[in-house]
C-alpha cells in the first residue's frame, strides 16, 4: 500500500496509473482509495491519512470548493509515500488524533 496525507478541505480528483491517467473502463472499477482515522496537526492544519492501492502512482488534489471547477492554479499534485515514511512523521508531528479525538477535542 501507498499513502498520503491530505488537508482537511481539500479532495482529490484525477488518479494516476503506470499506463497513464486511470481508466475505469479498463481497471473495470475506481481506484481504491481511503481516508483512515488518523490525522496529524502540522502548523496548525489538520491533515488526514489516506490509503491507496500499489498500482496508484499519483493523485491530483484541490481544494473542496475547486472540486468542479479545471481551475489548475488551484491542483497539486501528490506524491505517495510508504508506511516508513507515514510513521516518520506520525512521530515527529506536533498532534496525532483520530477522527473521535478530533470531534471531542472541538
Amino acid at each position: 500500500m501507498k499513502y498520503f496525507f491530505l488537508s482537511d478541505g481539500w479532495t482529490y480528483r484525477r488518479v494516476w496509473e503506470f499506463g497513464g491517467l486511470w481508466d475505469r473502463s479498463s481497471w473495470r472499477r475506481k481506484p481504491q482509495i481511503e481516508r483512515l482515522n488518523c490525522g496529524i496537526l502540522e502548523r496548525q492544519e489538520s491533515l488526514w491519512l489516506y490509503q491507496v492501492e500499489d498500482a496508484v502512482i499519483t493523485i491530483e488534489v484541490c481544494p473542496l470548493n475547486e472540486a468542479g471547477n479545471s481551475n489548475i492554479g488551484q491542483v497539486v499534485l501528490k506524491r505517495l509515500i510508504g508506511a516508513e515514511q507515514v510513521i516518520e512523521i506520525l512521530t515527529r508531528s506536533e498532534l496525532v488524533f483520530n477522527s473521535q479525538s478530533k470531534l471531542n477535542k472541538n
